[in-house]
């Protein structure tokens, strides 16, 4: 199974040792002219010329690729087969060879052999996620049955639809040509060079954190399951040497079933944590790290004098959390289940059709929502305000919550390794090699710095994790911060902008593939106002209309939510570190 690994600009990118070797710089020919060099983020192609070649790509993979019934059917999403070499390839003169420049066959051929996943790959991929299902108890406790739910639904919704706009802006302007490899190419395509670098430094920030969080999962789960003999700073610090270790690994294409095997051990994990949740008292120990602590200044978890604590209780509404942060913190961790879209463009882009990658989001989505929806409810009716967050800390028997532990540090240790290579790749390639001329990573220099700066980005990582042990706050900060923007605020801002500028466009206008120019009658504010109004000859009609007045209101309402999100785990971590719940760089385990 293909993994987004090798999309992180690897070695195992053909595209890229040929754009390496002419030193960053790729030869773009047309029909009637000689080869002319182009960079690959190069401000003279158009949003037109784009589109054109995204046009053809399309018409090619649909006459060339058509997937029987046994790829349509159900069950090859769940066992997907192996990927084969990637779409079939165009033959080319060898005495049109030159080795001093990329023909325009071989650069497209280049980008036709990465495309080889399959729907079920991709279905893999999305499900592939260790820090979603493990939260929504939580959630549920900090928002009641019937806001939990509903908020649940919408956001499962939401995040389906603003798959479905990343996809239809990578189906218009995808093409083997000038191929979409990252979320930031679409905002470079669409606004130009300064939202390709912060959608670059929001992801790179999202995945360190990502790394920092899986750290301190891991050290609490291991403090737990060593009974707190350990001290907590060692248990996160040994996840970190491990990170050091696994990402020496500069790619995990090899490691594909790996991430499939990822998937069962969160279920796995989720069915022990469920059973031993029907049959024993929740974690009373771990009750300061628990929902209750934000319910009515944390009444529902103190025991009495005699040491026996409440009963479990359940809200249908929201609880008295006494501020709404607490219920704010609460939806964070349901958004959490939704962090995917980030890496979607990536998943695309290794598709061999990915005109079928609706049908692979769409399916894991309904996957995310019944699967986790229902564990979370599950945990919720049986632990109530004593859920914890990462929910299998809350198993009170020692052997089952062992065993939860030990499968979900396994799962965790795949996400890091996953999360630490592209993370550190996204900061290498568009930091380190773009604007300070590093290596390429495929160079012994570029080998060489990568073992280098991978332990500095895991002692990163390693900080924060010990800086911040309250896993709730530090995950509501990188929900409100990264994952929603990246899922509900950034598709619909984007869909705005391609839709503009393709509503803008006249009869006369357009790319020409004869001369390797872009015909414009005008540019600028008066072409985007004029997109906007409808006035070009593809203008925008009744539906169009309603799609844009959606998509803002969307966009707006998401930017509020986020900083709401923000300032409530804001709030979250100031109140824990005041109330002594949470405690920075020492042994004394979160969880005791």
């Amino acid at each position: 199974m293909t993994q987004p690994a090798n999309i992180a600009l690897d070695g195992g990118d053909p595209r890229l040792s040929l754009h390496e070797k002419d030193d960053n710089v790729v030869a773009q020919s047309s029909l009637n002219q000689q080869h002319k060099n182009r960079n690959l983020h190069d401000p003279s192609i158009t949003i037109d010329e784009y589109m054109y070649y995204a046009k053809e790509t399309r018409a090619e993979e649909a006459q060339q690729y058509k997937p029987s019934f046994k790829e349509r059917s159900l069950i090859s999403m769940i066992i997907p087969s192996k990927a084969d070499g990637g779409v079939q390839q165009v033959a080319h003169d060898p005495k049109e060879d030159n080795p001093a420049v990329v023909s325009d066959i071989e650069w497209d051929n280049a980008s036709r052999a990465l495309r080889t996943a399959s729907r079920g790959a991709i279905f893999y991929l999305i499900t592939t996620d260790i820090l979603g299902p493990f939260g929504l108890p939580y959630a549920f406790s900090t928002m009641g049955w019937g806001p939990g739910v509903a908020l649940y639904t919408v956001f499962a919704g939401l995040a389906g639809y603003s798959g479905y706009l990343l996809w239809d802006m990578y189906m218009g302007l995808d093409s083997y040509r000038h191929p979409i490899r990252s979320y930031g190419d679409l905002g470079y395509r669409i606004y130009g060079p300064y939202m390709r670098h912060m959608f670059n430094l929001l992801q790179g920030i999202q995945l360190v954190l990502n790394v920092g969080l899986i750290i301190i999962s891991n050290g609490e789960a291991l403090s737990q399951a060593s009974k707190f003999r350990l001290c907590f700073i060692v248990c996160c610090l040994i996840w970190a040497i491990i990170g050091f270790l696994v990402g020496q690994v500069r790619t995990l294409q090899k490691f594909g079933w790996l991430a499939n095997s990822a998937v069962w051990l969160n279920l796995i994990c989720m069915f022990i944590a469920m059973g031993a949740a029907a049959h024993s008292n929740p974690n009373y120990q771990a009750a300061s790290q628990s929902a209750g602590a934000s319910i009515d200044n944390g009444v529902l978890i103190k025991p009495n004098a005699q040491g026996v604590y409440p009963a479990v209780q359940h809200s249908g509404g929201l609880p008295n959390a006494g501020e709404f942060s607490g219920s704010v913190s609460g939806a964070m961790q349901a958004i959490f289940a939704y962090g995917g879209a980030m890496v979607f463009p990536e998943f695309m882009a290794e598709m061999k059709r990915p005109k079928d990658f609706l049908t692979a989001m769409w399916g894991a989505q309904a996957f995310i929502y019944f699967w986790y929806m229902f564990y979370g409810l599950f945990m919720y009716g049986y632990q109530g305000q004593y859920t914890i967050n990462p929910s299998y800390l809350g198993i009170a028997p020692y052997n089952l919550q062992t065993a939860g532990n030990v499968f979900a540090m396994v799962a965790a240790a795949i996400a890091a390794a996953l999360y630490g290579n592209i993370g550190m790749k996204v900061i290498y390639n568009n930091i380190f090699m773009e604007l300070l001329r590093f290596p390429p990573l495929t160079s012994k220099g570029g080998k060489i710095l990568w073992a280098i700066i991978i332990p500095i980005y895991w002692a990163i990582a390693f900080v924060l994790a010990a800086a911040i042990p309250n896993f709730s706050g530090l995950t509501s900060v990188v929900a409100a911060i990264c994952i929603l923007q990246f899922t509900y605020t950034f598709p619909p801002f984007l869909h705005i902008g391609y839709r503009i500028q393709r509503a803008a466009m006249r009869d006369g206008e357009g790319f020409n593939p004869g001369t390797g120019q872009t015909v414009r009658h005008d540019s600028g504010v008066r072409r985007w106002v004029r997109g906007l109004l409808g006035a070009g000859d593809q203008g925008l009609g009744a539906k169009d209309v309603v799609w844009f007045v959606v998509n803002l209101i969307y966009t707006l309402g998401a930017l509020c939510l986020a900083a709401l999100g923000a300032y409530s785990a804001i709030v979250t971590l100031i109140d824990a570190f005041a109330s002594s719940t949470t405690t920075s760089f020492v042994c004394r385990s979160p969880l005791q």
